[in-house]
């Protein structure tokens, strides 16, 4: 898909509102992570290097369209300015005379940002009219958050329909990864799928299995697979209604040439507790007191080797109950074997999901994986081949 980019913006004297991702989180009061306020800066830099007046909107929790002072922007003001290495200017609102009176105080390089676009019912009905009453104080618009791109906002899509429309730097790289990932990849293509419930990756699994060469399922949802054919799964967590539809996913693997992974090996114990006394079982030979909580050290092994026999990888989910050793080993060993691969240039590694980018920092290897996404809804409705609303705006 083509969409336009700041590089075919005029920017002296213009006023670009940017919709950023700014929904860090917190504690007491502080950003306990700027992960996502550094993700803004390429953008910012890029918008004040070429003179424009760069006004921030973003969104902050869940506030319902009320004024809800606790989830207001303004504590994140100033971790921000720290990041942008510049002063950050807040106005009260979005729209209206607060927002009108500091748009227009501003000078060329500027940085401002205006309270959470949620206060407002009209952000996620995407109201002609709140979208109006925005995008009266802007020249140009320019989205720099696809973690909000899979949803039909005012500030994602209504502003699109209003102003010329620019996807930002983190958008870029975002799109463009995802693009050689799933888009246009080089094959053969390997994904990974992890976590506790199938059925929450329905229709993730589903249009996997017809995109990709090779798909591994772990996590807690590979019990629901193990399960479906027939093996004892013990105390495992496990959706046994989901057993036809595994099957499913079985035969459709089957149709479309994706040879499926699902483990031989696991790690059981009967608490899950850390350093609980684990053990390796063959699948099928669980005891009913114990449950499945890691991949097992031959079913790692096959999963790096079919990895090394790939050149792209997708990945979503962990392999174990990674946040608990030991059970961490499966999820850990496997992301530094991918990580060993991207750096001899062996292998284009996308990852993506929030309990992904958890465990991928755990490893130690977020830096080495060609990029990672911490869009967590959008990207899991990217890679259910969903259109985003947010995106598909900025089509040219």
């Amino acid at each position: 898909m083509r969409f336009r980019t700041l590089d075919d913006a005029d920017l002296q004297g213009r006023r670009a509102l940017v919709r950023v991702d700014l929904n860090v989180p917190m504690e007491d009061g502080q950003v306990s992570d700027d992960t996502r306020l550094r993700a803004a800066k390429p953008t910012v830099d890029k918008l004040r290097a070429g003179g424009a007046k760069v006004i921030l909107l973003a969104h902050f929790d869940r506030p319902k369209g009320k004024v809800v002072p606790a989830m207001s922007l303004e504590p994140i003001v100033a971790p921000l300015g720290q990041v942008l290495g510049c002063p950050v200017a807040f106005a009260e609102d979005c729209i209206g005379s607060k927002a009108r009176e500091a748009v227009a105080a501003m000078q060329p390089g500027d940085v401002l940002l205006l309270e959470n676009v949620r206060f407002h019912a009209g952000e996620e009905a995407n109201d002609a009219g709140f979208a109006d009453a925005v995008a009266a104080n802007g020249d140009l618009f320019v989205n720099d958050a696809f973690s909000a791109a899979h949803r039909a906002h005012a500030t994602t899509v209504g502003l699109a329909h209003r102003l010329p429309a620019y996807a930002g730097e983190q958008m870029r790289l975002e799109l463009d990864a995802l693009d050689r990932a799933l888009g246009h990849p080089e094959r053969p293509v390997m994904g990974i799928v992890g976590g506790s419930k199938v059925s929450t990756k329905l229709d993730l699994l589903k249009h996997l299995v017809t995109k990709l060469d090779k798909l591994a399922i772990g996590g807690g949802m590979a019990n629901t697979f193990l399960y479906a054919q027939g093996h004892d799964v013990g105390a495992s967590y496990c959706e046994k209604e989901l057993a036809e539809t595994a099957r499913e996913i079985i035969r459709l693997a089957g149709q479309n040439n994706c040879k499926l992974f699902l483990p031989l090996d696991i790690v059981v114990a009967e608490k899950l507790a850390p350093g609980a006394p684990a053990r390796v079982r063959d699948v099928g030979s669980v005891d009913d007191d114990e449950r499945i909580l890691d991949a097992g050290p031959e079913t790692v092994e096959r999963l790096c080797r079919a990895m090394g026999n790939s050149k792209t990888l997708i990945w979503n989910g962990p392999l174990g109950v990674f946040e608990i050793p030991p059970f961490d080993k499966g999820t850990m060993e496997a992301a530094r074997y991918a990580a060993e691969l991207v750096k001899a240039g062996k292998l284009v590694a996308v990852a993506g999901g929030g309990d992904t980018v958890a465990a991928l920092n755990a490893a130690g290897v977020a830096d080495d994986f060609t990029f990672i996404s911490t869009a967590g809804g959008a990207f899991l409705e990217w890679m259910e081949g969903k259109a985003l609303p947010g995106v598909a705006a900025l089509a040219q």
